[in-house]
């Protein structure tokens, strides 16, 4: 009988751990999902404004001024700084990119000795 319960013990630590694994995973999609939503309405926005901006300049007045791009800068920042928090410090460049292009210089200097 001693066994038996055991046994259901560890299937519910296994189910557990499961369904914090799930968990997990969802909170990380919500937060990719969040990301995306933010950075799409800062494209649609920018555009936007700048078109209007570009649409009613005066004649002769500049469209490469820094007070046309404020937003998108500033808010670029913020975008920036979502992006580190969804993805982390080292999305772009990260240990699975310098993994990858070892392995494939690896495989290129190999081909060339051949």
């Amino acid at each position: 009988m001693e066994r038996l319960s055991s046994n259901k013990t560890a299937a519910n630590f296994k189910n557990y751990a499961e369904e914090e694994r799930y968990i997990q995973a969802q909170k990380k999609v919500d937060k990719i999902k969040g990301f995306y939503g933010h950075f799409a309405s800062y494209i649609i926005v920018n555009v936007f404004i700048l078109t209007m901006i570009g649409l009613n300049l005066d004649n002769g007045e500049s469209f490469w001024q820094f007070g046309h791009f404020s937003t998108a800068f500033f808010w670029g920042i913020g975008v920036a700084f979502h992006a580190l928090g969804t993805f982390g410090s080292n999305f772009m460049f990260g240990k699975n990119w310098e993994e990858r292009k070892i392995k494939e210089y690896m495989s290129k200097d190999e081909r060339n000795w051949e």
